[in-house]
């Protein structure tokens, strides 16, 4: 079998929430939502009902579900639940995003040249079986599978993900071989997060797809890995058993009862109360200090570290306008915006990369440049004045619920009314608003987010073919941003590692001249358990922005 990925279809991708009581959550949050008909009916369940002593409850700081199609997955929510149930070719090790372990292959393949085009093979493990669902048996992953799901990651009518795998064919000359042919050769630091567990890189099965369809797979997700969704219950929770068959081993837990919580203090209430084992916790210093200090509940604040960037769309204006672009940056604060979170979680960044990530930019670089647009109302005031805005303009802007997003726009909304830009803010759930920013409906977007690379960060958010709506492959190129497509490209491909830092840092330096975006901070993971629960390995940096759960995570109560 062999799927290529051909000319894109000519398609388009795609006030604060009030406390509750405690009876409320109590008798709602945690006791409701076993039955009625807003439930989608259940999937086979292998086990039948589980102990409740070895069911982890966990709390998820988001409204409800947005796909569960591990090729749309962006917000946190889908992708802590895509990776619960999906495997990639590779994986991230455990805790510890830094380190590749093979999971659907057998071993790391070395690439070779064949017909000028670059070629990696990858064996497959033998007996790992897609999970049961209502409409596909169980049965044997084969190379037909990852080929298809690679072409699909490939197309952008099925995909949000698909200008990363541009230039590339799969092939399946047998049932446990899987080759992936390139055009042009890239590195290995730049291919293996291409198939690993991340984002494109998940496996689908081939006949649940066709099966379920694409609106179908949201919901009815069904992959390899250590469990498997048992029913979803919209805007309330998701059940997810046990793999028995999983490759690795059958998990120690007895499934999971994976709850949709926005609301923060419902979710404290819940670990304090016991009736929660592990929450989303807050990225605010001052409730970090609190909670270390309650007996029995651990607080893990870990990476990987997510940018809080503001995209500025350059089609509409006044944004279209650079003077604008630049009076807003220097009318910004970052130590405002730092303080809202705290240094025991967060650090300011200066370049459209973190500083973690090989090629970005120092602070020194930026500041010696002047690029780091430090706070002066006097300069935003004439730039305003120099683009025919004294006066500063109107903006309506769209937040998400969710805190770290909120807070970021109620304080942008409060530094720029000092210069005369008036933003009408309206708060909506966390899946609507990354539904909404994919439609341009935000001239300026705020957007948390992890890339593994320089070259996936800079493609999905600064590359032309990744524009929303517009784009060939539409992403996360909020700005509608075009300057430095070649040097993107140029990097892409280049054989020395100094020269391909060099050019991720001429397109850092040319996005900043241009303001295309303005860099904020970064925030550390946020996260509290309860004593007993064991994730099963230490935490460094999880790239699905939780703690990981897996076959080796334990709950242990009493």
């Amino acid at each position: 079998m062999t799927v290529r990925t051909g000319t894109p279809h000519d398609t388009r991708a795609p006030g604060g929430v009030p406390r509750i009581t405690r009876r409320r959550f109590l008798g709602t949050a945690l006791g409701a939502g076993l039955g009625g008909a807003a439930l989608a009916a259940p999937l086979p369940n292998p086990l039948g009902a589980a102990p409740a002593d070895r069911v982890l409850r966990w709390g998820q700081s988001e409204a409800d579900l947005g796909t569960a199609d591990p090729h749309y997955a962006a917000a946190t929510q889908d992708r802590v639940l895509v990776d619960l149930i999906f495997n990639g070719l590779l994986r991230f090790k455990p805790g510890d995003g830094s380190t590749f372990e093979p999971d659907l292959a057998l071993e790391f393949p070395k690439p070779v040249v064949i017909a000028g085009k670059q070629v990696w093979t990858f064996k497959l493990r033998k007996g790992v079986l897609w999970h049961p669902s209502d409409k596909v048996p169980s049965y044997e992953l084969t190379s037909e599978d990852v080929a298809y799901s690679l072409g699909k990651s490939a197309d952008r009518a099925r995909s949000a993900y698909s200008a990363l795998y541009g230039g590339m064919t799969f092939h399946a000359p047998d049932p446990y071989t899987v080759s992936i042919v390139l055009d042009t050769a890239v590195s290995p630091n730049l291919f293996y997060p291409l198939v690993t567990n991340y984002a494109g890189g998940f496996i689908m099965s081939k006949r649940a797809v066709e099966a379920y369809g694409l609106d179908g797979v949201k919901t009815h997700p069904v992959g390899t890995g250590p469990f498997i969704l048992r029913r979803y219950s919209p805007k309330e929770k998701v059940d997810l058993a046990p793999n028995p068959t999983y490759f690795r081993g059958r998990p120690k837990l007895d499934g999971i009862d994976y709850r949709y919580m926005a609301d923060g203090f419902s979710r404290e209430l819940g670990l304090r109360g016991g009736q929660l084992d592990g929450i989303a916790g807050t990225q605010d210093e001052a409730w970090v200090d609190k909670m270390q200090a309650v007996p029995k509940i651990l607080v893990d604040i870990f990476g990987v570290g997510e940018s809080t960037v503001l995209y500025f769309n350059q089609t509409i204006r006044p944004l279209s306008l650079k003077p604008v672009r630049q009076a807003i940056a220097y009318a910004l604060n970052r130590d405002e915006f730092l303080a809202l979170i705290g240094k025991k979680i967060a650090q300011k960044i200066y370049a459209p990369l973190a500083p973690f990530t090989i090629g970005a930019l120092t602070e020194q670089e930026v500041t010696s440049k002047g690029l780091d647009y430090k706070t002066s109302l006097e300069k935003a005031r004439g730039l305003l004045a120099e683009a025919g805005m004294p006066g500063g303009f109107s903006v309506d802007l769209v937040t998400s619920e969710l805190g770290i997003y909120k807070i970021h726009y109620e304080s942008m909304q409060a530094q720029l009314s000092k210069i005369g830009i008036t933003i009408r803010l309206r708060v909506v759930d966390h899946p609507s608003y990354h539904a909404l920013i994919r439609k341009d409906a935000n001239p300026i977007v705020i957007y948390v987010a992890f890339r593994p690379t320089a070259d996936i960060y800079l493609r999905s958010f600064y590359h032309s073919a990744s524009t929303v709506v517009t784009g060939a492959h539409p992403d996360t190129n909020f700005a509608h941003y075009a300057g430095v497509d070649d040097l993107i490209d140029r990097a892409r491909v280049e054989t020395s590692a100094v020269r391909q830092v060099e050019l991720w840092k001429e397109a850092q330096i040319k996005i900043l001249q241009d303001m295309a975006a303005y860099p904020v901070s970064y925030a550390n993971q946020v996260y509290a358990r309860a004593s007993g629960l064991d994730y099963g390995h230490a935490l460094k940096s999880v790239l699905a922005l939780y703690p990981g759960i897996d076959e080796t995570t334990q709950v242990r109560r009493g």
